[in-house]
């Protein structure tokens, strides 16, 4: 009996893994630009920074899907998750005031199902190449025994490249300075552990229990900042960055800032999304757990100085980026976000 066929006597299917491979290979190959010298196939995936930098820094992020993952496998939708994982590691580097350049995944599994593991990775790379990234190299791995039936998980590891001055600091935030709020497409894949337990979904059959709209709207991928912020950071437009994550504004936000000011944030300047008020009232959620869980609609916080905020609002809006006016830097107060005005729920 040949040593393959006793790995899959094992539960390891090398020519399902090698199946899976073919089924992504063009994917992965339209995400590849001049810079890319090697990438999938060999040990290591090479990238050139190229002779454009004077002074290159490297910006590195690691981040996966969360929970998000199990209402993915409980719809049998894998072609959105993907871009849930690209968002989560581009949009930190973004916040850093670098370019994402290059990205490379790992998707462990608990069975090789070629088709299934084709779209996952065909929607990193859809979201790759969104974000002007190269998808560079990758591990699928079989893990019997370790996963549930038709489980996997997901991790990516990403690199971005700025110039050493280019690069965006809390230490150039000055009380006056303005907040631009980027809008969500939702949840993002954040708090998804809460989520579940809001909607009472503990297993597949209650998932698929909700109604589609909700389905879909659970599912919705995470907003890329990539292609449309890029160009206001290249114009020296931003000061600082915030990528809204898990902590919400509350936690996020001051990660950009310096210790001697705090942001001034006004309730009711940009839409919270009806699924943000749906998630409080059958959560009988309070605003702070809401603040601490969840986006609320604002997927990035951009910093500007007063004087380049219409230059700032003009570029994102020819990006096709919407943008709204949120609150503004002030000097230190007890707390580091502070809100203002009607409070939504």
């Amino acid at each position: 009996m040949s040593e393959q066929n006793a790995y899959q006597r094992a539960g390891v299917d090398i020519k399902a893994g090698e199946r899976a491979v073919d089924l992504m290979k063009d994917a992965v190959a339209a995400t590849y630009n001049d810079q890319v010298l090697d990438g999938i196939g060999g040990f290591g995936a090479a990238f050139a920074l190229g002779k454009d930098y004077t002074d290159p820094v490297l910006v590195s992020g690691a981040d996966g899907v969360g929970t998000k993952l199990l209402l993915a496998i409980a719809a049998d939708k894998h072609d959105t998750i993907g871009q849930d994982l690209v968002a989560m590691v581009a949009n930190d580097i973004l916040a850093q005031g670098a370019k994402p350049a290059f990205i490379l995944d790992y998707l462990a599994v608990d069975k090789m199902r070629p088709e299934v593991v084709a779209e996952i990775v065909t929607g990193i790379a859809k979201a790759a190449k969104e974000s002007n990234m190269a998808l560079i190299g990758g591990e699928s791995a079989e893990l019997p025994g370790l996963y549930a039936e038709k489980h996997y998980d997901l991790a990516a590891f990403a690199v971005g490249i700025a110039e050493r001055q280019q690069l965006l600091s809390a230490k150039n935030v000055s009380e006056g300075d303005v907040l631009i709020g980027l809008p969500s497409s939702g949840i993002h894949s954040n708090g998804y552990s809460l989520v579940r337990q809001v909607f009472d979904i503990h297993s597949d059959k209650d998932f698929n229990k909700l109604s589609s709209e909700t389905k879909e709207t659970l599912l919705t991928p995470t907003a890329l900042y990539a292609k449309t912020v890029w160009p206001l950071v290249e114009a020296k437009l931003i000061q600082a960055m915030a990528h809204i994550t898990g902590g919400g504004i509350i936690e996020n936000l001051p990660r950009a800032l310096p210790e001697n000011v705090s942001a001034e944030i006004n309730w009711g300047s940009w839409p919270i999304l009806p699924i943000f008020s749906e998630i409080q009232a059958k959560g009988t959620l309070s605003v702070k757990d809401m603040l601490l869980t969840f986006n609320n609609g604002l997927g990035m916080i951009l910093i500007v100085k007063p004087q380049q905020l219409a230059d700032a609002m003009t570029l994102l809006t020819e990006q096709g980026q919407t943008a709204y006016v949120v609150g503004k830097i002030t000097p230190a107060q007890k707390e580091r976000v502070v809100f203002t005005g009607n409070e939504p729920w």
